[in-house]
């Protein structure tokens, strides 16, 4: 059975007629025959009742009409869903991002990528950089952001920009203001930090080693799930704490709080964009990929 033999089969049960059912398909009366006749071997039953007024359907024939109409309206379903989808009207886009991504930078972009694609609807879904590489692998999202690499064969990491993480003090704190500290001077400052698998958390204990400092021996107040919440921490006074310089540049810019050198580290890391390996994208993912690399790229 294919597409074809039921149009022709609902042509023939329209029209009550062989020869006005090839007309109206394009075909000789002969053919249109022979796909009748490849219908009713098939499923071993009489569909059309031959008369001297015309063919009607049998009851199986009935039946049969019934669902063609609903295949070949899924059919026409399908195309118009394709060119939607090649048109980028009507589609939605699935994309994952870590939380400095997430929240900073993919907003950042989906205001002019709307602009020129106001049909594509864009679900955004937020977790660590190990979450959102879990959801990319399982097909959750089609692309995703984060702030670590891991060593995922099946995964393309494409560096973006660097982002610098940094030292962050809130108004009122006694470096507010200050040029510099020795990174000895964190052992006795109540410090937040963001939970295991944080791509700024990563890079934050990377660098505590490589100045020779034990993660340990620091006087850990809180450890939280996402960076906005680090940073309302610090501003409510929990604490200070190594965050996104991206994440809080309003905030320094209004005073609230302040960056703060520490001599002997600095810590710089990329974020990466992740896609799967040998797959292709959608065009509404491509052109948002393009949207992210035009902003946040290599230059």
């Amino acid at each position: 059975m294919n597409l074809k033999q039921l149009e022709v089969f609902i042509a023939v049960a329209d029209s009550g007629s062989f020869s006005r059912a090839a007309e109206s398909a394009f075909l000789t009366q002969s053919t249109v025959s022979q796909h009748i006749s490849s219908l009713e071997k098939e499923f071993d039953l009489k569909l059309l009742d031959r008369t001297g007024k015309g063919a009607f359907p049998t009851e199986a024939g009935k039946l049969l009409l019934e669902h063609a109409r609903r295949i070949l309206q899924e059919g026409r379903d399908v195309a118009l869903a394709l060119n939607r989808f090649r048109g980028l009207a009507e589609v939605a886009l699935k994309i994952g991002g870590s939380n400095i991504p997430a929240c900073y930078m993919i907003p950042d972009c989906i205001f002019s990528f709307r602009e020129n694609y106001p049909g594509v609807v864009i679900t955004l879904y937020q977790g660590d950089s190990r979450e959102t590489l879990e959801r990319l692998k399982c097909e959750e999202v089609e692309f995703a952001l984060v702030g670590t690499t891991f060593a995922e064969k099946d995964l393309v990491f494409t560096p973006l920009a660097p982002d610098r993480i940094s030292l962050v003090v809130p108004a009122g704190h006694r470096w507010y203001g200050k040029k510099d500290i020795a990174v000895e001077e964190l052992l006795d400052e109540p410090l937040i930090l963001r939970e295991s698998g944080s791509g700024t958390g990563s890079s934050f204990r990377d660098a505590l080693v490589r100045a020779n400092l034990d993660p340990d021996q620091l006087n850990v107040s809180l450890c939280l799930g996402s960076n906005e919440a680090v940073k309302q921490a610090i501003l409510n006074g929990a604490g200070i704490s190594f965050v996104s310089e991206l994440s809080v540049r309003k905030e320094c810019e209004r005073g609230e709080l302040f960056l703060v050198a520490v001599r002997g580290m600095v810590i710089s890391r990329h974020f990466y964009l992740v896609t799967r390996r040998g797959r292709s994208l959608s065009p509404a993912a491509e052109a948002f990929v393009d949207s992210i690399l035009q902003r946040f790229g290599l230059e």
